[in-house]
């Protein structure tokens, strides 16, 4: 496994691509041909959230276009703490103007020159803010300096042929502004989220309905203080972007939410409004209303969206009908942004056409805004990372894999493919009161510290170990272990109106060397906190796309705790018990 290489700016100020100069061919053959474009600094006076404020925005016109010569465009913004400036932001616009696209790319509310508060997102006031933007380029508004964008090829009246694209805090604007403005034709959300209640507070237990997770401290605050730093970093005396003394450049509750989480407490009511809140701002409360074509790009390499955020955004488009297609790329939040592998989307370079979600993006829009009938690829596919030839890095699918091994957890430790194999026995572990396991440090980037390897100490957890593969084994997708735990004084908490009281416990899974080395691929844990611990609970651990070699194992491990996260309140030990009859059970999508 890479290294992963984190950096807070980068990825957070993600949108696509850097300066590009290969010609794609659209409705102006001249400005595609010469790759030569305008750029003007624009201004937006919008209502949002209840304020009045200014977007700050470049249009970047391709020559040759005109009101008898026009073209499709492209909308893009910023990823957080970010602006329309970002070296990776302002690519898109000259990326997509060479190409012949009209762009419009402009500093997100809160962000850059913009005014107005961090609202996440939030489709009532980010997407509404990117629809009068749209209304610009259909012709219905000009922008404060009297410009008319009246060159963008429409499909009727005040209806202009559009696409977005954008990475992270970018990618869920399109979804937020989709579904509010049903004007646009295609869209490419990249490594962006689902559900910020998973994203930022995950329990990856199955059914879990209301009961919160554990608080991913690290990532969280992150963001929580390149928001508030914004009138720092970005000097600006626009009153509409401060709120108060108590939060000052978020609205408030974000600042709730974010106060709540690092509280460590979830009492009943403050924990309803925080999930009710994070789940507003996020796709999974409005996808319904989400009818353009959409092709999902989400990182492999991504602890702060998984690739489980994409898959449950992709089945619930899929299933209402909404033309989509996801890919999984090597690259996310968590590394290979600045230094992509070979043959992958480069946002430095700036690769279009010569990397495979480069040439599915331009099909995509080839299709939707170029209205030609050209093939935008499978269903599904996804980067393999043993594939050393960079041309077959991909394979592809017609759907999501589903699972198809099944392992059971003996009494011994073992890792066993029958159930008959299993032994009867127990063990137990206990948590400490600080953290005694790592799978990594989120702030590695920002702090410039060494990122020690995943480790768990022993007494803390319980691990189940495979015997050597006798065939090379791919796994693509997100593996789930159905688990029952006892734990005594969990289950005299088990009815305390704080749900922090509930068991936590973390799944995951490792590549076990015939050395006796352990990969955590990519990092990634499954947080629980246990819904009912006299009950047995499914687990969801993070989707993965991974090659057990021949001769290796497979290492499954629930750890008392995790230092990225909050953990137990309160010491609580954990007994798992096995026989024949009635063990735990890890699922695998095995891919023959």
């Amino acid at each position: 496994m890479s290294r992963r290489v984190p950096r807070f700016r980068t990825p957070l100020a993600l949108v696509l691509g850097a300066t590009l100069t290969a010609p794609l061919a659209l409705t102006a053959p001249a400005a595609a041909a010469t790759g030569q474009f305008t750029v003007t600094a624009l201004k937006f006076t919008v209502q949002a959230g209840g304020r009045t404020c200014t977007v700050d925005a470049d249009l970047y016109r391709p020559a040759g276009v005109d009101r008898a010569h026009r073209a499709p465009a492209v909308l893009a913004t910023n990823g957080f703490g970010g602006s329309k400036s970002d070296g990776s932001t302002d690519a898109v616009g000259k990326a997509f103007a060479q190409r012949g696209y009209v762009a419009l790319v402009y500093s997100g509310l809160g962000f850059g020159r913009s005014g107005c508060l961090i609202s996440l997102d939030d489709p009532t006031i980010d997407g509404v803010a990117a629809s009068r933007l749209v209304d610009f380029l259909g012709g219905r508004r000009a922008a404060d300096d009297g410009t008319k964008a009246d060159f963008v090829t429409l499909d009727g009246p005040g209806d202009p042929r559009i696409g977005m694209v954008g990475g992270s805090y970018g990618g869920a604007i399109q979804l937020a502004t989709a579904a509010v403005d049903q004007r646009l034709d295609a869209l490419v959300p990249m490594i962006t989220w689902n559900d910020l209640a998973y994203s930022l507070d995950p329990n990856n237990a199955i059914g879990s309905g209301s009961v919160p997770g554990a608080f991913k401290w690290q990532w969280a605050n992150g963001f929580y203080l390149i928001g508030e730093g914004q009138p720092l970093l970005e000097p600006n005396l626009d009153p509409s972007r401060i709120n108060s003394l108590a939060c000052l450049h978020f609205v408030t509750k974000a600042c709730d939410t974010v106060r709540t989480l690092n509280s460590g407490r979830y009492p009943a009511k403050q924990t309803a409004e925080l999930l009710a809140y994070a789940r507003s701002v996020s796709p999974v409360s409005y996808l319904n209303r989400v009818k353009a074509p959409t092709l999902l790009v989400q990182g492999q390499a991504d602890s702060l969206f998984n690739l489980n955020e994409a898959t449950a955004t992709y089945k619930t488009l899929k299933g209402q009908g909404t033309l989509t297609k996801m890919i999984w790329q090597s690259w996310g939040h968590s590394g290979g942004i600045t230094d992509p592998a070979a043959g992958e989307l480069n946002l430095g370079q700036g690769n279009l056409e010569t990397s495979y979600v480069g040439r599915r993006i331009l099909a995509w829009f080839d299709r939707y805004l170029g209205k030609k009938n050209v093939d935008t690829g499978p269903a599904f596919a996804y980067y393999r990372d043993w594939i050393t030839d960079p041309n077959g890095a991909y394979a592809t699918a017609d759907h999501l894999p589903a699972p198809s091994r099944t392992l059971y957890l003996s009494g011994d430790g073992k890792l066993v493919d029958n159930r008959s194999k299993v032994a009867r026995g127990s063990r137990t572990y206990t948590n400490w009161l600080v953290s005694t396991s790592h799978s990594e440090s989120s702030l590695y980037g920002i702090l410039g510290l060494p990122d020690p390897a995943p480790y768990d100490t022993p007494g803390t957890y319980l691990g189940w170990t495979s015997e050597p593969l006798t065939r090379t084994t791919d796994v693509v997708g997100a593996p789930r272990a159905t688990l029952k735990v006892v734990s005594p004084k969990a289950e005299r908490t088990q009815r305390s109106e704080d749900a922090a009281d509930k068991l936590v416990l973390f799944a995951k899974l490792y590549d076990v060397a015939p050395d006796g080395s352990r990969t955590l691929v990519h990092r990634l844990v499954a947080p629980v906190r246990v819904p009912d611990v006299t009950k047995s609970f499914t687990v969801t651990l993070p989707g993965i796309v991974h090659r057990y070699e021949k001769g290796h194992r497979l290492r499954f491990v629930i750890a008392a705790s995790d230092d990225a996260y909050f953990g137990n309140r309160g010491i609580k030990p954990v007994t798992v018990v096995s026989a024949p009859g009635d063990t735990g059970v890890l699922q695998l999508p095995v891919i023959d």
